[in-house]
């Protein structure tokens, strides 16, 4: 699709430059790492990510999404359904997807090895959006494929989903304070970083719970959504009880995380 790669870019760096401002004037939380350090690792990982996804998979959603729909595969490319309605039926099934991809990450130990790294953040801002390991990001780039194989979205449908899926994963990881009455009415159509936040949780039953990424219905209606966290969002503790050593969390370690039996 022209234009789809100067869409992407624009929304990433806006809501990115947005949210890191509004992290700056009205923080939630204090940070205890560096933030620093933690920056050049997470954003380090999206130029990581993006060279891996470009260098192993020959076509990317968009691309199969446009192939798809001149070869009519994929479900609504057989069915006769205004556009508006295939475009809306497209992304909140692929944000469904997205949601059992996620739990999936969580209960899956093979999975949970390489997405753990996500975790490992020990504090939580706009770029741990970001953090995600490199073969994570294939499997889910790989999930996404499958997806839109066999939904048969249109075009549109695809760049809006992927569009807000980053700049939702970033907004809901964002460092901001929120008024309580806002986030209240905001988290019933949006993941908000409140919401978001208890899923960073150090307790596993948080952890465990809030995995969704733009729309936050999927949560309730699977059981898996948690209000607020035990110790209220000032006090938690974000992160894995097993990565503790912010010395021990730097690119090299992260990138090999997944194939060490024991924190290193």
């Amino acid at each position: 699709m022209p234009g789809e790669q100067t869409i992407r870019l624009t929304f990433f760096f806006g809501v990115l430059a947005v949210i890191a401002a509004w992290e700056f004037i009205a923080p939630r939380r204090v940070l205890t790492d560096s933030k620093g350090r933690r920056w050049f690792v997470n954003l380090s990982l999206v130029v990581i990510d993006t060279a891996v996804v470009r260098f192993l998979l020959p076509v990317l959603p968009v691309g199969l999404a446009l192939l798809s729909q001149e070869r009519g595969w994929g479900i609504l490319n057989i069915i006769i359904l205004p556009n508006w309605i295939k475009v809306a039926l497209a992304v909140v099934t692929l944000d469904f997807v997205i949601y059992l991809q996620h739990v999936l990450f969580h209960f899956l130990p093979i999975l949970w090895r390489l997405h753990r790294m996500h975790h490992t953040d020990l504090d939580i801002d706009v770029t741990t959006g970001n953090r995600f390991h490199p073969f994570e990001i294939v499997i889910s780039v790989g999930i996404k494929l499958a997806a839109v194989a066999l939904i048969g979205p249109p075009v549109m449908a695809v760049v809006i989903f992927e569009v807000a899926l980053n700049a939702t994963s970033q907004f809901n990881h964002g460092n901001i304070s929120m008024n309580e009455s806002v986030d209240r009415w905001l988290r019933l159509v949006v993941v908000t970083p409140d919401m978001h936040r208890v899923h960073h949780s150090v307790i596993p039953r948080e952890t465990n719970s809030n995995f969704g990424f733009n729309l936050p219905w999927w949560d309730r209606l699977c059981g898996t959504y948690r209000a607020q966290p035990e110790q209220g969002h000032p006090g938690m503790s974000i992160g894995l009880k097993e990565y503790r050593d912010p010395t021990k969390l730097t690119l090299p370690q992260l990138l090999l995380q997944p194939f060490v039996r024991k924190p290193m």
